[in-house]
């Protein structure tokens, strides 16, 4: 969807407004997916936990024991390392979206370098 951008009070706010969703959109996405190839590690890393625990070799039961131990640990960082992402992206999103309806007009000079420096990039690449 193409929007010209007139400069109107409304247009800055209803610029920022999609800013804030696209934020919002992109940081669930990529929370989603982290937190889906997490979740696959850990269902693997039991998988494997539980072929090996018929097996009776010392080193092997405390080799598992440490595994058990480092996967629940990864469990509680990865619960509280979500939580403190979910907030900083909230911080983030709010700060942006206060900037933007503050100076409407530097934060479309900024968006315009960076639209320039990605389109830049996209293209060095390609």
């Amino acid at each position: 969807m193409e929007t010209t951008y007139d400069g109107s009070p409304d247009n800055v706010s209803q610029a920022s407004d999609r800013l804030q969703a696209d934020f919002k959109n992109g940081a669930r996405h990529v929370s989603g997916v982290a937190a889906s190839e997490i979740q696959n590690l850990i269902a693997d890393v039991e998988d494997l936990i539980g072929r090996i625990s018929n097996l009776k070799d010392a080193d092997v039961a405390r080799v598992r024991t440490k595994v058990e131990q480092a996967l629940a640990s990864a469990k509680e960082s990865i619960a509280t390392g979500t939580d403190t992402v979910r907030q900083q992206a909230r911080r983030v999103a709010s700060t942006a979206d206060d900037y933007v309806h503050e100076s409407p007009w530097q934060a479309l000079g900024i968006a315009a370098i960076a639209g320039v420096a990605i389109g830049f990039l996209v293209t060095r690449r390609s």
